[in-house]
């Protein structure tokens, strides 16, 4: 099965072709049409415009009525790329630094295999997702507009390529295993003064600099041990001249956990220095708390479904079922807690020349040298057949 796409140079030429003209989240048009028009050429039902610029691909063999999910996000980073091989971006400040145009190349391969040479009884359905980036939650816009009640799924997968793990490797874990996304902003109003006369004005930076400071014992000192979690202050801002006390000023950041109590703890306690130091500098404050992505979390039947594939396709010793959680996010944790499902690690390894003559570069997620590894396409692939011959045994 792998060697039907090794030999099929077409959906590197996909890959390559999406990578050089990336669409950041909702603006994924000339993708969307491009995954429309090889999937009906393939023969699939499509469907359009699902949350945005979602496509849905379905494919009905046999009479049963089992239906499958494989997900692929199509999105693009708001980003600058410094590679300068033949396929890099051609758009400014837009770069696919994620994968995701070599995700949508394994799906469509994947649709490419099905149509035209597996035998199943039941119903495929390929999701291809947008805005997966930057917490504009594609996933939840889709599943919004309807996705699970238009095309009912048994079960969804979804893998994401892994530059830590080498090629011909895959890394999972049941339970949860992504960290939940969640940003905050403190808003601190003081008393402006001139620099000269600080006995004049309420110090709002002061303020802030103190609540930096008290947000990291929470971390520390109310968290348990074992809840692992993530409080990031990030950015902070306030004054406009060196000699003016400002007004205003602010602090942003993210905050990252694998449950929902411990989420809920850091919230609660966020909340109470806030208010805690803003009375003690005698300054007002507001905290903005925003739950964006919720912990990506496997199914485990289905978790235990996806390993024994990937052991029947490259072996047990190269599946880590144990693989370290993680404090990055998936949007795709939206669809796993509206469908049982699994969620894998696709290695691609850390070095790629992607053409290139120069000597190798890493590459790592969201970086400015970062390609997709064009040689995991067959992999990715095959594993999403195999789980659909395996679910929708004819």
């Amino acid at each position: 099965m792998i060697e039907a796409f090794t030999t099929n140079p077409t959906f590197r030429e996909i890959r390559r072709d999406l990578h050089a003209h990336p669409e950041i989240g909702y603006q994924e048009h000339r993708t969307a049409s491009l995954v429309e028009r090889y999937l009906t050429e393939w023969g699939w039902a499509v469907s359009t415009g699902i949350g945005g610029t979602g496509v849905v691909g379905t494919l009905r063999k046999g009479q049963g009525q089992r239906a499958i999910g494989l997900r692929a996000d199509m999105d693009a980073l708001p980003m600058e790329e410094a590679n300068q091989f033949a396929h890099r971006s051609k758009t400014g400040n837009r770069m696919h630094a994620c994968g995701h145009d070599g995700h949508t190349a394994i799906l469509l391969a994947t649709a490419w295999y099905l149509s035209q040479h597996v035998k199943f009884d039941g119903i495929v359905n390929c999701i291809f997702q947008p805005a997966e980036e930057g917490g504009q939650a594609g996933a939840k816009a889709m599943i919004d507009d309807g996705l699970f009640d238009r095309f009912p799924c048994d079960a969804v997968f979804a893998l994401h390529n892994w530059p830590d793990l080498p090629v011909g490797r895959f890394g999972v874990r049941s339970g949860p295993f992504m960290g939940s996304s969640n940003r905050f902003r403190v808003d601190i109003t003081g008393k402006g003064a001139h620099a000269s006369q600080p006995e004049l004005g309420t110090d709002p930076l002061v303020c802030a600099s103190q609540m930096l400071l008290a947000l990291q014992t929470v971390i520390s000192r109310n968290r348990t041990p074992v809840g692992a979690a993530v409080l990031s202050v990030t950015q902070m801002n306030g004054g406009e001249a060196t000699n003016v006390i400002p007004e205003h000023a602010w602090l942003g950041g993210t905050v990252r956990t694998h449950n929902v109590s411990t989420l809920d703890l850091i919230e609660r306690r966020m909340r109470a220095i806030v208010q805690g130091c803003a009375e003690t500098f005698e300054c007002q404050a507001t905290l903005n708390f925003e739950r964006c992505y919720p912990s990506l979390t496997n199914d485990p039947k289905q978790t235990n479904f996806s390993v024994d594939v990937i052991r029947e396709l490259v072996g047990a010793e190269n599946v880590q079922a144990d693989y370290p959680r993680l404090m990055g996010s998936e949007d795709f944790s939206f669809m796993l807690d509206a469908c049982p499902g699994c969620y894998v690690l696709l290695g691609q390894g850390l070095v790629t020349t992607a053409g290139e003559s120069a000597a190798k570069i890493p590459r790592r997620l969201h970086n400015p040298t970062y390609d997709f590894n064009d040689e995991v396409i067959p992999l990715g692939a095959t594993y999403f057949v195999k789980l659909v011959q395996r679910f929708l045994q004819d």
